[in-house]
Protein backbone atom coordinates (compact mmCIF):
# COMPACT_ATOMS: atom_id res chain seq x y z
CA UNK A 1 0.00 0.00 0.00
CA UNK A 2 1.30 3.46 -0.88
CA UNK A 3 1.38 5.87 2.07
CA UNK A 4 1.46 9.64 2.24
CA UNK A 5 2.84 9.56 5.79
CA UNK A 6 4.54 6.77 7.72
CA UNK A 7 4.78 7.42 11.46
CA UNK A 8 7.50 5.55 13.32
CA UNK A 9 6.88 5.11 17.03
CA UNK A 10 4.65 6.69 19.62
CA UNK A 11 1.37 4.91 20.32
CA UNK A 12 0.10 4.16 23.82
CA UNK A 13 -2.73 4.60 26.29
CA UNK A 14 -3.63 7.79 28.16
CA UNK A 15 -5.57 7.79 31.42
CA UNK A 16 -7.18 11.20 31.90
CA UNK A 17 -8.01 12.49 35.38
CA UNK A 18 -9.93 15.77 35.41
CA UNK A 19 -8.84 17.55 38.60
CA UNK A 20 -10.23 20.70 40.28
CA UNK A 21 -6.98 22.65 39.81
CA UNK A 22 -3.28 22.43 39.02
CA UNK A 23 -1.19 22.17 41.09
CA UNK A 24 -3.21 19.85 43.28
CA UNK A 25 -4.02 20.74 46.85
CA UNK A 26 -1.91 19.01 49.52
CA UNK A 27 -4.65 16.69 50.77
CA UNK A 28 -5.17 12.94 51.07
CA UNK A 29 -8.14 12.68 48.69
CA UNK A 30 -9.26 14.74 45.70
CA UNK A 31 -12.74 14.01 44.28
CA UNK A 32 -12.63 13.89 40.48
CA UNK A 33 -14.91 13.32 37.52
CA UNK A 34 -15.08 9.80 36.02
CA UNK A 35 -11.62 8.67 34.95
CA UNK A 36 -11.32 7.69 31.28
CA UNK A 37 -8.65 6.07 29.13
CA UNK A 38 -7.92 6.74 25.48
CA UNK A 39 -5.76 5.42 22.68
CA UNK A 40 -3.18 8.17 22.46
CA UNK A 41 0.43 9.41 22.47
CA UNK A 42 2.30 11.47 19.93
CA UNK A 43 2.73 9.04 17.05
CA UNK A 44 -0.88 7.96 17.20
CA UNK A 45 -2.03 11.59 17.23
CA UNK A 46 -0.08 12.34 14.06
CA UNK A 47 -1.18 9.15 12.29
CA UNK A 48 -4.84 9.60 13.23
CA UNK A 49 -4.75 13.32 12.47
CA UNK A 50 -3.34 12.70 9.00
CA UNK A 51 -5.89 9.93 8.41
CA UNK A 52 -8.80 12.22 9.29
CA UNK A 53 -7.40 14.87 6.96
CA UNK A 54 -7.64 12.47 4.04
CA UNK A 55 -4.05 11.22 3.89
CA UNK A 56 -3.01 7.60 3.66
CA UNK A 57 -1.17 7.23 6.95
CA UNK A 58 0.39 4.22 8.64
CA UNK A 59 2.27 3.53 11.85
CA UNK A 60 4.98 1.13 12.99
CA UNK A 61 5.87 0.72 16.66
CA UNK A 62 6.85 -1.45 19.59
CA UNK A 63 3.96 -2.35 21.90
CA UNK A 64 3.21 -5.01 24.50
CA UNK A 65 1.38 -8.32 24.32
CA UNK A 66 -1.05 -6.95 26.88
CA UNK A 67 -4.62 -5.59 27.00
CA UNK A 68 -3.38 -2.13 26.01
CA UNK A 69 -1.55 -3.53 23.00
CA UNK A 70 -4.61 -5.55 22.00
CA UNK A 71 -6.70 -2.38 22.21
CA UNK A 72 -4.27 -0.60 19.88
CA UNK A 73 -4.33 -3.37 17.28
CA UNK A 74 -8.11 -3.65 17.42
CA UNK A 75 -8.61 0.11 17.05
CA UNK A 76 -6.24 0.42 14.10
CA UNK A 77 -8.03 -2.44 12.39
CA UNK A 78 -11.36 -0.66 12.95
CA UNK A 79 -9.95 2.64 11.65
CA UNK A 80 -8.38 1.01 8.61
CA UNK A 81 -4.97 2.53 9.38
CA UNK A 82 -2.07 0.19 8.48
CA UNK A 83 -0.16 -0.92 11.58
CA UNK A 84 3.01 -2.99 11.94
CA UNK A 85 4.24 -3.81 15.44
CA UNK A 86 6.88 -5.67 17.38
CA UNK A 87 5.74 -7.07 20.71
CA UNK A 88 8.04 -6.49 23.70
CA UNK A 89 7.70 -7.99 27.20
CA UNK A 90 8.03 -4.57 28.86
CA UNK A 91 4.52 -3.76 27.63
CA UNK A 92 2.69 -0.86 26.04
CA UNK A 93 3.51 2.76 26.89
CA UNK A 94 1.09 4.59 29.17
CA UNK A 95 0.48 8.04 30.61
CA UNK A 96 -1.62 9.44 33.41
CA UNK A 97 -2.59 13.02 32.57
CA UNK A 98 -4.08 15.41 35.09
CA UNK A 99 -6.27 18.03 33.38
CA UNK A 100 -7.50 21.22 35.07
CA UNK A 101 -10.83 22.97 34.27
CA UNK A 102 -9.05 25.48 32.00
CA UNK A 103 -7.57 22.66 29.92
CA UNK A 104 -4.01 22.71 31.26
CA UNK A 105 -2.41 19.33 31.84
CA UNK A 106 0.30 17.54 33.79
CA UNK A 107 1.45 14.33 32.12
CA UNK A 108 3.10 11.44 33.94
CA UNK A 109 4.66 9.30 31.22
CA UNK A 110 5.48 5.61 31.61
CA UNK A 111 7.63 4.81 28.59
CA UNK A 112 8.07 1.19 29.67
CA UNK A 113 10.70 0.14 27.18
CA UNK A 114 14.28 -0.37 28.40
CA UNK A 115 16.92 2.21 27.52
CA UNK A 116 18.79 1.23 24.38
CA UNK A 117 15.99 -0.95 23.00
CA UNK A 118 16.66 -1.92 19.39
CA UNK A 119 14.39 -3.80 17.00
CA UNK A 120 14.73 -5.46 13.61
CA UNK A 121 14.80 -2.57 11.06
CA UNK A 122 12.58 -4.64 8.79
CA UNK A 123 9.79 -3.29 10.97
CA UNK A 124 9.98 -0.07 8.92
CA UNK A 125 12.27 -0.61 5.93
CA UNK A 126 9.71 -2.22 3.60
CA UNK A 127 7.16 0.48 4.48
CA UNK A 128 9.51 3.44 3.99
CA UNK A 129 9.88 2.42 0.35
CA UNK A 130 6.13 2.98 -0.09
CA UNK A 131 5.84 6.24 1.87
CA UNK A 132 6.14 9.80 0.60
CA UNK A 133 7.01 11.26 4.02
CA UNK A 134 8.32 9.77 7.29
CA UNK A 135 7.50 11.24 10.71
CA UNK A 136 9.84 9.85 13.35
CA UNK A 137 8.82 10.05 17.01
CA UNK A 138 11.61 10.40 19.57
CA UNK A 139 11.42 6.82 20.84
CA UNK A 140 14.99 5.55 21.26
CA UNK A 141 14.54 2.63 18.88
CA UNK A 142 13.16 4.94 16.17
CA UNK A 143 16.45 6.81 15.75
CA UNK A 144 17.66 3.80 13.75
CA UNK A 145 15.03 4.58 11.12
CA UNK A 146 16.40 8.05 10.41
CA UNK A 147 19.27 6.80 8.24
CA UNK A 148 16.97 4.49 6.31
CA UNK A 149 14.57 7.35 5.54
CA UNK A 150 17.45 9.55 4.39
CA UNK A 151 18.85 6.72 2.23
CA UNK A 152 15.42 6.29 0.65
CA UNK A 153 15.34 10.04 -0.11
CA UNK A 154 12.17 10.59 1.88
CA UNK A 155 11.33 13.85 3.59
CA UNK A 156 11.45 13.52 7.38
CA UNK A 157 9.80 15.30 10.28
CA UNK A 158 10.03 14.92 14.05
CA UNK A 159 8.59 16.46 17.20
CA UNK A 160 11.21 17.10 19.89
CA UNK A 161 8.52 18.02 22.45
CA UNK A 162 9.99 19.77 25.51
CA UNK A 163 13.64 19.58 24.41
CA UNK A 164 15.95 21.78 26.44
CA UNK A 165 18.36 22.33 23.56
CA UNK A 166 21.05 20.27 25.26
CA UNK A 167 19.79 16.72 25.88
CA UNK A 168 21.75 14.44 23.56
CA UNK A 169 18.82 12.02 23.18
CA UNK A 170 17.04 14.45 20.86
CA UNK A 171 19.95 15.56 18.70
CA UNK A 172 19.88 12.75 16.13
CA UNK A 173 16.20 13.48 15.48
CA UNK A 174 16.81 17.24 15.36
CA UNK A 175 19.66 17.04 12.85
CA UNK A 176 18.25 14.33 10.55
CA UNK A 177 14.82 15.89 9.96
CA UNK A 178 13.73 18.30 7.25
CA UNK A 179 10.88 19.65 9.40
CA UNK A 180 11.36 19.97 13.16
CA UNK A 181 8.60 20.67 15.66
CA UNK A 182 9.56 21.56 19.22
CA UNK A 183 7.90 22.98 22.30
CA UNK A 184 9.09 26.44 23.26
CA UNK A 185 8.58 25.65 26.96
CA UNK A 186 12.16 24.57 27.75
CA UNK A 187 13.91 25.62 24.54
CA UNK A 188 16.81 28.06 25.11
CA UNK A 189 17.12 31.22 22.96
CA UNK A 190 19.71 29.55 20.72
CA UNK A 191 17.79 26.26 20.36
CA UNK A 192 16.28 26.89 16.94
CA UNK A 193 19.54 28.39 15.65
CA UNK A 194 21.36 25.23 16.74
CA UNK A 195 18.94 23.02 14.79
CA UNK A 196 19.26 25.10 11.62
CA UNK A 197 23.05 25.32 11.92
CA UNK A 198 23.67 21.63 12.63
CA UNK A 199 20.94 19.81 10.76
CA UNK A 200 19.08 19.35 7.50
CA UNK A 201 15.97 21.28 8.49
CA UNK A 202 14.51 23.91 6.19
CA UNK A 203 11.91 24.83 8.81
CA UNK A 204 11.55 24.68 12.59
CA UNK A 205 8.21 25.25 14.30
CA UNK A 206 8.38 26.26 17.95
CA UNK A 207 5.01 25.58 19.56
CA UNK A 208 4.20 27.83 22.51
CA UNK A 209 0.79 26.70 23.77
CA UNK A 210 -1.55 29.62 24.46
CA UNK A 211 0.98 31.92 22.77
CA UNK A 212 0.58 30.06 19.48
CA UNK A 213 3.60 29.06 17.41
CA UNK A 214 6.69 30.53 15.78
CA UNK A 215 7.65 29.56 12.24
CA UNK A 216 11.39 29.62 11.56
CA UNK A 217 12.16 29.16 7.86
CA UNK A 218 15.82 29.06 6.92
CA UNK A 219 16.91 32.49 5.64
CA UNK A 220 13.61 34.22 6.46
CA UNK A 221 12.33 36.34 9.38
CA UNK A 222 10.56 34.50 12.18
CA UNK A 223 6.77 34.59 11.88
CA UNK A 224 4.39 34.35 14.83
CA UNK A 225 1.02 32.58 14.54
CA UNK A 226 -1.24 33.43 17.49
CA UNK A 227 -3.30 30.62 18.99
CA UNK A 228 -6.87 30.35 17.74
CA UNK A 229 -9.98 29.93 19.86
CA UNK A 230 -13.46 29.24 18.55
CA UNK A 231 -16.42 31.14 20.00
CA UNK A 232 -18.65 28.09 19.58
CA UNK A 233 -16.08 25.60 20.96
CA UNK A 234 -14.52 26.53 24.34
CA UNK A 235 -11.15 25.12 25.43
CA UNK A 236 -11.57 22.11 27.71
CA UNK A 237 -8.45 19.95 27.27
CA UNK A 238 -5.06 20.64 25.65
CA UNK A 239 -4.08 16.96 25.35
CA UNK A 240 -3.09 16.18 21.77
CA UNK A 241 -3.05 19.77 20.50
CA UNK A 242 0.57 19.58 19.37
CA UNK A 243 -0.03 16.33 17.48
CA UNK A 244 -3.03 17.89 15.74
CA UNK A 245 -0.82 20.83 14.72
CA UNK A 246 1.80 18.50 13.27
CA UNK A 247 -0.75 16.46 11.30
CA UNK A 248 -2.39 19.51 9.71
CA UNK A 249 0.98 21.12 8.96
CA UNK A 250 2.16 17.94 7.21
CA UNK A 251 -1.10 17.63 5.28
CA UNK A 252 -0.71 21.12 3.84
CA UNK A 253 3.03 20.63 3.24
CA UNK A 254 2.41 17.42 1.29
CA UNK A 255 -0.25 19.26 -0.70
CA UNK A 256 2.44 21.70 -1.84
CA UNK A 257 1.25 24.68 0.23
CA UNK A 258 3.67 27.40 1.43
CA UNK A 259 5.08 27.12 4.93
CA UNK A 260 2.84 29.93 6.17
CA UNK A 261 -0.29 28.12 4.98
CA UNK A 262 0.90 24.94 6.66
CA UNK A 263 1.43 26.83 9.95
CA UNK A 264 -2.04 28.37 9.69
CA UNK A 265 -3.57 24.93 9.20
CA UNK A 266 -1.62 23.62 12.18
CA UNK A 267 -2.83 26.50 14.33
CA UNK A 268 -6.46 25.85 13.42
CA UNK A 269 -6.15 22.10 14.05
CA UNK A 270 -4.44 22.63 17.42
CA UNK A 271 -7.16 25.03 18.55
CA UNK A 272 -9.83 22.57 17.47
CA UNK A 273 -8.19 19.70 19.40
CA UNK A 274 -8.39 21.72 22.63
CA UNK A 275 -12.20 21.87 22.45
CA UNK A 276 -12.89 18.19 23.21
CA UNK A 277 -12.20 16.26 26.43
CA UNK A 278 -9.70 13.42 26.34
CA UNK A 279 -6.86 12.74 23.94
CA UNK A 280 -7.37 12.61 20.16
CA UNK A 281 -11.12 12.19 20.60
CA UNK A 282 -12.18 14.77 18.00
CA UNK A 283 -9.30 15.75 15.73
CA UNK A 284 -10.23 18.04 12.89
CA UNK A 285 -11.35 16.65 9.53
CA UNK A 286 -10.36 17.99 6.12
CA UNK A 287 -13.81 19.55 5.68
CA UNK A 288 -13.75 21.38 9.02
CA UNK A 289 -10.14 22.48 8.51
CA UNK A 290 -11.00 24.04 5.16
CA UNK A 291 -14.10 25.74 6.61
CA UNK A 292 -12.37 27.15 9.70
CA UNK A 293 -9.36 28.31 7.69
CA UNK A 294 -11.64 30.20 5.28
CA UNK A 295 -13.32 31.89 8.25
CA UNK A 296 -9.95 33.36 9.22
CA UNK A 297 -9.85 35.17 5.89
Amino acid sequence: MELDVLVIGGVGIDTIVRVPSLPLADVDTVPVEPIESYLAHTGHGVALGCHLLGLNAGLVDVIGDDPEGARIRRTYDELGIPLRVVLHPSGTRRSVNLVSPDGRRLSMYDGRHPHGLRVDPNLWRPVIRHAQHVHVSIMDFARDALGDAIAADRSISTDLHDWDGRNDHHKDFATASDIVFVSAAALPPDGVDWILANGRADVVVAMAGADGSYLHVRGEPVRHFPAITFPDRPVVDTNGAGDAYVAAFLARYLDGAPWQAAATAGTVAAGWACTSPGTHTNLITAEDLALRTRELG
